[in-house]
């Protein structure tokens, strides 16, 4: 067994190899930038080494800078997680030159695998069904539009080396070809340093299922069932589960067992995923299309880890030094059902625009443990939170809370890296009792700085189609075409949140009496207050213990003390847990999947609120603000030009995403303010019309 393992890699992922490697006793390197000097991974392990400036180009890129560290510091192994060079072959085999064992499967394998294009070809030949395409490299947008022609709209348009969402785009018409696809190369030549680009027929209503392989140096592979990965935005993964509501155990071995002929057929070994895509039209299921392989560890493998009571890194960890598996396919099971979601530094109630900014609280919700045995996870990853950095499990009620993480309050989310803050996991006897955990844990985390998707998160958890399991990748984009307003609440509920809103507006107003004796006088709380909430006022009376919403009594058992940021009550017996925070004349009250603002007053005042003049906001029309920080790539008009709605003026690019900003509406450009290659601050304005 390795001696020490480095973990070229940062953030969450870094933290969780970190975990496993403790257990097993492994001493661990971290490596970071500049930007993560102060991160929780740098903590948690054992040494740290510093690789450069904060571009991953310029740190977590440089192979020569991370061999050179595992020399200085005497590690045997390292393990690469997920991107950065988990993919490299180049990497892979200057690890194998220098001695150092590659936690991560064969150099041959990744190279025949990482490439999208040359892996549609070995796949076709090793009869696995591929979606029909163009396989070749495209030379130039006019090729482009030809093929996507010939093969008939819709397509979608890959970068080769692309993963994780990026570098991709659909297409309906010659339009959006001519628009993407130079994008596309841009995407895939930052991100992956390869701008070639493939185009394939886009699958309608599909389905995103993928197999988990794994496989030992002696030739042994099994397959761990599926995950169901259909929830995403902009072909980037949101919410995953375990086991995929649609695949029958036919279909689970079908899959599986072409999964992995197709793994023996490149020698592989250690943790692989081959995606497929699966037609949600077809009743029986069974017209599945190979995607491509990701030979390295998936973001979502918690969910594998949770049903099949496997730690996943450590299986690698003991792959990569030659152990066999000590397992047979017949002895992977299906405990249970798991869900993850994706807790992203991006706003959805502006178009889920990327946010950056510094943690100013952080505070993940309470994660239960799950007893030995149970859910197999807990004997491995049942290390201690160390430095704001996750990964414990639980058990409450039979089912467990995960949280996985590579922050810290006080820790900055930048522009530099990939902006997920966080993994929530979630693992109970059914789908719906992961989902309802899912529901309880998002009301509890809290993160204010940076905008995030818990909102989000928890709509999707409580929606009528996600739990029918009715799902396919285009989701997002059809429940939600106007973009994302927040859950919707009846009025039962904002009935309850006014009730904790005039409770805690009680308990305020008696704190305040009790510090403040300036105006000689120890007033008492008023008994009654108006709460408008939800566009409705309602009457709520406070007696003791007895409280009334619009004269009907509520049973609402509930403990606050001034400064708490989460309340925990109870209402007619079923708890519910709100997020708080003053705002003017209230309190933002986000519970459920959205948050609503409660004006609180004194039942005598109300009256008077009537008559306060109305602050009118300032007209921004004319103005086209950059929406989030980032790097202005691209300026398509001047001062003088005209512009159509719907034109493209601008392009951002944030979180190695390009982002287009278009015209609302028709005009002329009167001044342009910023100019390609400006860094750009949130609402900083890139032009005004006339």
């Amino acid at each position: 067994m390795f001696k020490k393992i480095l973990i070229a890699n940062r953030g969450e992922i870094a933290c969780r190899v970190i975990r496993t490697a403790k257990r097993m006793g492994i001493a661990t390197v971290a490596v970071y930038s500049d930007a993560d000097a102060r991160s929780p991974h740098v903590r948690m392990a054992d040494e740290a080494v510093r690789l450069g400036p904060p571009p991953a180009a310029e740190s977590y890129l440089l192979a020569d800078a991370i061999i050179a560290a595992c020399k200085a510091t005497g590690a045997d192994a390292v393990h690469p997680g997920y991107g950065f060079l988990s993919e490299r072959t180049s990497f892979a085999e200057a690890l194998a030159e220098a001695g150092i064992a590659f936690i991560g499967p064969p150099p041959n394998a990744i190279a025949a695998m990482g490439d999208k294009i040359e892996s549609k070809k070995l796949a076709k030949a090793a009869g696995v069904n591929v979606v029909p395409g163009f396989l070749g490299e495209i030379a130039d947008t006019e090729a482009a539009v030809r093929i996507a022609g010939e093969i008939g709209y819709p397509v979608m348009m890959k970068a080769s080396a692309g993963g994780g969402g990026k570098g991709m785009r659909l297409a309906w018409s010659e339009k959006d070809v001519r628009e993407g696809f130079e994008a596309t190369r841009r995407e895939g030549l930052a991100s992956f340093g390869d701008d070639r680009v493939f185009i394939e027929k886009f699958i309608e209503s599909p389905r995103h299922i993928e197999i988990q392989i794994l496989g030992d140096q002696h030739g042994n592979i099994v397959y761990l069932n599926e995950r169901e990965c259909s929830i995403q935005r902009r072909h980037q993964k949101v919410v995953e589960e375990a086991p995929s509501p649609f695949v029958t155990p036919k279909m689970r071995k079908a899959m599986g067992e072409q999964c992995v002929a197709l793994a023996k057929a490149v020698g592989y070994y250690s943790a692989g995923t081959v995606e497929l895509i699966v037609s949600g039209a077809d009743a029986t299921g069974e017209s599945f299309y190979f995607l491509e392989m990701n030979t390295r560890l998936q973001v979502e493998h918690p969910v594998t880890e949770a049903i099949t009571g496997l730690d996943l890194v450590e299986q690698m960890i003991r792959v990569a030094a030659g152990e066999t598996l000590g397992f047979t396919q017949d002895e992977v099971r299906i405990d249970g059902w798991s869900i993850e979601s994706r807790i992203y530094a991006e706003d959805p109630y502006r178009g889920f625009l990327p946010s950056t900014g510094r943690l100013v609280r952080y505070v993940p919700p309470v994660e239960s443990q799950a007893s030995e045995g149970e859910a197999g996870v807990s004997t491995s990853l049942d290390m201690d939170r160390e430095e704001g950095a996750a990964g414990n499990e639980a058990d409450d009620g039979g089912g467990y809370v995960r949280v996985d993480d590579g922050v810290a309050e006080g820790g900055e989310v930048s522009i530099w890296y990939d902006p997920m803050i966080a993994k929530l996991i979630t693992h109970g006897a059914t789908r719906d009792e992961a989902a309802d955990l899912q529901v309880a844990a998002l009301d509890r985390f809290e993160i204010d700085g940076p905008g995030h998707n818990i909102d989000f998160l928890s709509a999707l958890m409580q929606h009528p189609r996600f739990r029918a399991g009715q799902l396919t990748t285009g989701f997002i984009a059809e429940e939600y075409p106007d973009g994302f307003t927040g859950a919707p609440a009846d009025a039962a509920l904002m009935g309850q949140l006014a009730a904790i809103a005039a409770f805690v507006a009680t308990a305020e107003a008696d704190r305040a009496r009790r510090i403040d004796g300036q105006l000689g006088r120890r007033l008492p709380p008023p008994d009654r207050w108006a709460v408008t909430i939800g566009g409705e006022s309602r009457a709520v009376a406070i007696a003791g213990d007895a409280i009334t919403v619009d004269g009907a009594p509520l049973a609402l058992a509930m403990e606050y003390t001034p400064g708490d940021r989460v309340v925990e009550a109870e209402i007619d017996g079923a708890p519910l847990a709100v997020r708080i925070a003053p705002t003017r004349g209230g309190w933002r009250l986000t519970t459920r999947g959205a948050s609503h603002v409660a004006q609180v007053l004194p039942g005598h005042v109300a009256p008077f609120a009537r008559h306060m003049i109305e602050k009118i906001p300032p007209d921004l029309s004319k103005f086209l603000l950059c929406p989030m920080p980032g790097l202005l790539i691209a300026l398509h008009v001047e001062a003088g030009d005209s512009v159509e709605a719907g034109q493209p003026l601008a392009v951002v690019e944030a979180m190695k995403m390009e982002n287009i900003l278009r015209a609302e509406k028709a005009g002329v450009v009167k001044t342009v303010n910023a100019a390609a290659g400006d860094s750009l601050a949130v609402d900083a304005v890139i032009l005004e019309m006339a």
